[in-house]
């Protein structure tokens, strides 16, 4: 270039390029017709966040979805759609038909089936919906027995769940062998099983149950998620970052796997990783029961997100109104804190076809702050489940009055609530293990004597059955009596709790 030339600047003009959720939608219907359904959820998830109320992008990403076998992703979407979005979109009971049929549900792909149809009786869909039902109905008494099954086994996983959450082990672990030898491949029944006799301290069993569960079904994700949660408690330190590091390698594609893995993560304080889970299903709108919202609430706290842990407790307890009081935010005194003033959890024992639940409720109410607002309750005075035993009890909380062994009963309980707090499902385990040996002494014709002795046998025996150290001598001396007595009581107790 000569110096005298004049040099002359190009500038190119920069265009700024802003995708909007239609352009990645209408990639990602391109890449569906070319049958590349990954690549086609990955633009059709990300349209969806860009216009997350945008049904017809929704349903389409629960199609591809249903393309790929991922039958639960695509209900959860289909249900956002009909719940929150646009309850017009009447294929989407069509949809929903297909995938429950896939997964064995017969009786909720009838359920669509016909929805749509009587919905939409001109609609596009309608003649291979008929086609569905046809096959649906064609063995009709194959059919009814899928649906007995199915919904025995969803009472069955109810009444196990109820079970273990109010902290009755024993009659869990009844229950989900009785449903593991009708069902011998009903995997969840395995993993609750093995929750039962890990909280009753039966961790050998425990450990079985898991084994069993990874040689008939490898890589079972809720007996890996069980197995860290196992290591946690027991302090296996070494076992709790192997399971750890393997299950965040993990990465589920199912939601009911993705709601497992988040709140196993949360459980063992790995709130970053248990948000990227948890708050992913949260802003997918999945509508979780209240242990979902309760981890979220933690991990979402814990990671900075208070206004989402806010939003998140306030759903857990409206569902769970037992979980108030222990939000993340409170230290663990606190949320301890009047845990018998729950006037809901107490009721609900109340009502429990178990009378040693249901005398445990009526101790909890005897140390009520909310004593005298249960005692007016209708669950109390027009309780018709209560037996001759449980009447007596109530009348001694009313009046102070009652048969010597009631008195000394609720005596024995009391004990065993100045040294162990009924806040979780573990302590309370310990109270429904003394009712339970009272009702057998009843029954028995023994007489209740020496609270302390009672107190103590009753202490050292759950200890040992959840494979904790403890000595004779230290347990003795806490319960102010001497060894010799103690063991005593341990062999009268040992008769009734076999």
């Amino acid at each position: 270039m000569r110096k005298d030339s004049k040099a002359r600047d190009n500038k190119g003009k920069i265009l700024s390029f802003i995708p909007t959720g239609e352009y990645y939608f209408s990639k990602g219907i391109k890449a569906y017709h070319r049958r590349d359904f990954h690549r086609a959820k990955k633009y059709l998830q990300r349209a969806m966040h860009l216009e997350p109320g945008e049904p017809m992008i929704v349903c389409q990403l629960a199609v591809v979805h249903a393309e790929m076998g991922e039958y639960q992703d695509s209900n959860q979407l289909l249900r956002l759609i009909l719940e929150e979005l646009d309850e017009e979109m009447i294929e989407c009971h069509y949809f929903l038909a297909n995938n429950y049929a896939h997964l064995g549900f017969f009786k909720d792909a009838y359920h669509h089936a016909t929805l749509y149809i009587e919905l939409d009786p001109e609609g596009e869909f309608v003649e291979d919906t008929e086609e569905l039902l046809e096959l649906l109905t064609l063995e009709d008494d194959d059919l009814n027995e899928h649906l007995y099954e199915q919904d025995d086994l969803m009472v069955k996983q109810e009444q196990a769940r109820e079970l273990l959450e109010t902290g009755y082990f024993p009659k869990a672990v009844e229950l989900l062998n009785g449903v593991i030898e009708e069902y011998p491949e009903y995997w969840s029944a395995y993993n609750n099983l093995a929750l039962a006799y890990f909280y009753l301290g039966e961790t050998d069993k425990a450990s079985d149950v898991l084994k069993q569960v990874f040689k008939d079904n490898p890589g079972n994700l809720h007996a890996l998620c069980n197995k860290l949660v196992f290591a946690f408690y027991e302090n296996d330190f070494k076992e709790v970052r192997a399971l750890k590091d393997a299950l965040l390698k993990v990465h589920p594609i199912s939601v009911e796997h993705q709601f497992k893995l988040g709140a196993t993560l949360a459980l063992i304080g790995e709130y970053d990783k248990a948000y990227a889970w948890l708050g992913r299903l949260y802003k997918l709108g999945f509508n979780g029961d209240a242990s979902f919202y309760y981890w979220l609430a933690y991990a979402a706290y814990h990671t900075g997100k208070e206004s989402v842990a806010q939003v998140a407790w306030r759903r857990a307890v409206e569902l769970n109104p037992e979980k108030e009081g222990l939000e993340p935010w409170s230290d663990t005194s606190k949320s301890a804190q009047g845990f018998e003033d729950h006037v809901s959890s107490i009721q609900q024992r109340l009502e429990s076809d178990y009378p040693e639940e249901r005398l445990f409720a009526l101790f909890l109410t005897a140390v009520s702050g909310k004593k005298e607002q249960l005692l007016e309750s209708d669950r109390l005075k027009g309780n018709r489940k209560f037996s001759a035993l449980e009447r007596d009890y109530l009348a001694y909380l009313k009046f102070g009055e009652a048969s010597q062994d009631t008195s000394t009963a609720h005596d024995i309980a009391g004990l065993l609530y100045e040294n162990y707090s009924p806040v979780g499902a573990k302590e309370a385990s310990l109270y429904l293990m003394w009712f339970s040996a009272y009702l057998q002494l009843t029954q028995a014709g023994v007489t209740i004597k020496n609270p302390h002795a009672y107190a103590g046998a009753i202490t050292y025996s759950w200890h040992k059955l959840r494979n904790e150290t403890v000595s004779q001598a230290t347990i003795a001396k806490n319960f102010g009596i001497s060894t010799s007595t103690l063991r005593k009581y341990l062999r009268l107790l040992n008769e009734y709790l076999r």
